[in-house]
């Protein structure tokens, strides 16, 4: 190859890797996902804003920071641990640890210092009761969840405890009490709201699971009959907790408990058609349905929110 032909390819190489590199850390930092938590996190920070008339920017953007770094460590230190199964599975094999793009070391220092800055961040700009929930999202995420996932199907409760705790970062950063009725609220919504989620996702992608050496409720349910069952519970428990508890405790009224458990209702429909046809489009349909879910309840609890 010529002089002049290495100086036009490599700019355009430098141009590919650097636009694999930022791939990689978009995975490795599971910005999807961290982006719910951060949503989530908003959701509980607004609620108990508006319950306090507190709203403030710079406390909303501070804890807006503090969690994002908390986020992008749980899913960076959750691959480090998981990089085995995940190189045994066709939907994570890629990814930048299995695949060997990024080494373990460097991707486990940032991890240490996204947790580190953003716990710090969070005590120091927000409050401290901001940081200790985000740090209990870690610890039951990365010492709990993750290694349960090997041993016991029950890793999937734990996992929506660890979920359940990002609306308590924003409760407790606009002033809510973490031991009131407005965060018990937020505590069951995202519990149970991920139940459904996970049981759907668990039973589509079983034998992936099961290649990955992950003990889920659904590895064993081929017919998707415990599953769908299961999706049902947890749907009557997540219309319960959206309905029956806002509305005894006084945070929505009983009008605006109706339109915030119609989602709920929609869910638990969707269970149902799950299990009467055991079908995996029905239980694409209830996944998909969940990622919807969150947004809607969201925006209808702000909006029926009783302001003290």
């Amino acid at each position: 190859m010529s002089e002049t032909d290495t100086t036009k390819t490599s700019p355009e190489a430098s141009l590919r890797t650097a636009q694999q590199l930022k791939e990689d850390l978009f995975t490795l930092t599971k910005a999807r996902l961290s982006l719910l938590v951060v949503i989530t996190s908003v959701f509980g920070y607004l609620l108990a804003a508006k319950s306090l008339d507190s709203f403030a920017w710079p406390q909303l953007l501070h804890m807006l920071f503090g969690t994002i770094l908390a986020a992008f460590a749980a899913a960076i230190f959750n691959q480090i641990m998981e990089v085995d199964a995940d190189a045994k599975m066709r939907r994570t094999s890629d990814r930048p640890l299995p695949a060997n793009r990024i080494p373990k070391p460097a991707a486990f220092i940032l991890g240490w210092i996204l947790a580190a800055f953003g716990l710090i961040h969070l005590g120091m700009k927000v409050s401290t009761l901001s940081s200790i929930m985000a740090g209990l999202t870690l610890i039951s995420y990365l010492f709990i969840y993750t290694p349960m996932k090997q041993k016991s199907s029950a890793n999937t409760l734990i996992g929506a405890v660890s979920g359940a705790f990002p609306p308590l970062i924003g409760w407790t950063a606009g002033g809510g009490n973490w031991m009131d009725g407005g965060a018990l609220f937020l505590f069951l919504l995202l519990f149970f709201w991920q139940l459904p989620h996970f049981a759907a996702i668990n039973w589509m992608y079983r034998e992936e699971y099961i290649r990955g050496g992950f003990v889920m409720w659904s590895n064993k349910d081929e017919s998707g009959h415990y599953t769908a069952k299961l999706a049902i519970v947890f749907s009557v428990c997540l219309l319960l907790c959206t309905t029956v508890l806002p509305a005894a405790s006084g945070l929505i009224s009983w009008v605006g408990a109706l339109p915030l458990g119609l989602p709920a209702l929609a869910m638990l429909v969707l269970s149902l058609k799950f299990l009467s046809s055991l079908e995996r489009s029905a239980a694409r349909k209830l996944f998909f349905f969940t990622l919807l879910y969150l947004p809607v309840a969201m925006v209808i609890a702000h909006l029926f929110w009783n302001q003290n």
